[in-house]
């Protein structure tokens, strides 16, 4: 818990309303250990929601007018609850309307609302901020409401908010990582069943740390989709042959290799990329569970280069960041973490030596690229939830 934004929410909503708000919700951003661009493809993956995330506080506002006001962009947006035509693309009360407005599509009295937040969790860096916002929104709406919808409803809502006004077509990992989420806890999720199973992360003498290169290339968003619509290219190859192929995760490497001449050559790096890291997250789960972190940086570095040479979400940032950590030994490998070109490697380094990393690591992309990095010790805690 972050005090001092929770005070921040808390007063600034008093000052702007008049009044204590209703409630005050948590929503927590999220890790991905391994399992990168797999959950579109209804694959698997091993995320988590961390310690860092947006805080809100909720209350009814009177008639169908909701006014919302971001704290940390110093602005405030107000909407039509019964009409809200608003899309900007990506614009912030975007993915708070577009919860509301997915709320409502279920049938759910949603009125009127007023909302204040602010938060630690940095934009950009991979971590999804976006599907905190989303999910927060739908849990504070769920409760100041009693719209008594779960938490499956919930997700679902927050990923077709993402889908409809923002135009990211998304699956459903953060915003399930961000409600689900369990402290000390990382979750295994089927993206196509949404079975998924919790086990502790145990990392003994070594410890998760995000570095974050301060780049965030405008490709990210366009990118995703198009990596999309390529993977469902190959599945509508693949399903000539295979009836039962619906996804790529219905995929094995001997089927796409047996008609890898119908591909075009990067849709089959495209899918030889999913098909491979489904393989991964469930190799990792294994070694994991063995305590066998030389097998767990053999898999983190597989997948960095994969993601460099096969699916080509990487950036010139990025890739010095990771080839720098997966050469040391006291680090137990390290990828870049979320859509891609920019944001945040997450790596496992050895508790003693993380202070020595940071410095050396900062001094050599410093002196390559001119850009400071962050860095974020990462804990693992539970999901979007009523704090008060």
């Amino acid at each position: 818990m972050n005090p001092t934004i929770l005070e921040k929410i808390k007063s600034t909503y008093e000052k702007e309303f008049g009044e204590a708000p209703q409630l005050i919700v948590r929503s927590p951003g999220r890790i991905n250990l391994i399992g990168e661009h797999t959950d579109y493809n209804l694959g698997f993956v091993l995320p988590a929601a961390v310690d860092k995330g947006i805080y809100m506080a909720f209350g009814k506002s009177e008639g169908d007018t909701s006014r919302l006001v971001s704290v940390d962009q110093q602005e405030d947006f107000s909407f039509d609850i019964k009409q809200p035509t608003f899309k900007v693309e990506q614009q912030w009360y975007n993915y708070i309307i577009g919860t509301s407005s997915e709320l409502i599509g279920l049938g759910a009295e949603v009125e009127g609302f007023n909302m204040v937040f602010s938060g630690d969790l940095p934009q950009g860096a991979g971590m999804s901020s976006s599907a905190a916002l989303e999910c927060g929104t739908a849990i504070g709406l769920n409760t100041l409401f009693d719209l008594n919808l779960s938490k499956e409803e919930l997700i679902k809502a927050s990923q077709k908010a993402e889908h409809n006004y923002v135009g990211v077509m998304c699956g459903i990992m953060d915003q399930f990582a961000s409600t689900m989420g369990k402290e000390d806890q990382v979750i295994l999720l089927d993206c196509r069943s949404l079975e998924y199973d919790y086990f502790p992360l145990e990392l003994n003498a070594y410890s998760l740390l995000l570095c974050n290169s301060n780049v965030s290339h405008n490709l990210a968003s366009s990118e995703y989709n198009v990596r999309r619509a390529q993977c469902e290219e190959g599945v509508a190859i693949l399903k000539k042959h295979y009836p039962q192929v619906t996804s790529l995760r219905d995929v094995t490497m001997e089927m796409l290799e047996e008609h890898k001449a119908e591909f075009d050559s990067v849709v089959y790096l495209r899918c030889k990329y999913v098909v491979e890291e489904n393989e991964r997250v469930e190799n990792f789960c294994d070694a994991l569970k063995r305590h066998d972190l030389d097998e767990v940086s053999d898999i983190l570095a597989s997948a960095q280069h994969a993601m460099k040479t096969e699916y080509e979400i990487t950036c010139p940032e990025i890739d010095f960041m990771a080839d720098f950590a997966n050469e040391k030994e006291e680090v137990k490998g390290s990828r870049m973490m979320g859509g891609g070109f920019g944001g945040c490697t997450i790596n496992i380094v050895k508790n003693e030596y993380r202070e020595t990393f940071k410095k050396e690591l900062s001094a050599q992309y410093k002196a390559k690229f001119d850009i400071d990095i962050d860095f974020y010790d990462v804990n693992i805690s539970d999901g979007a939830h009523v704090m008060s």
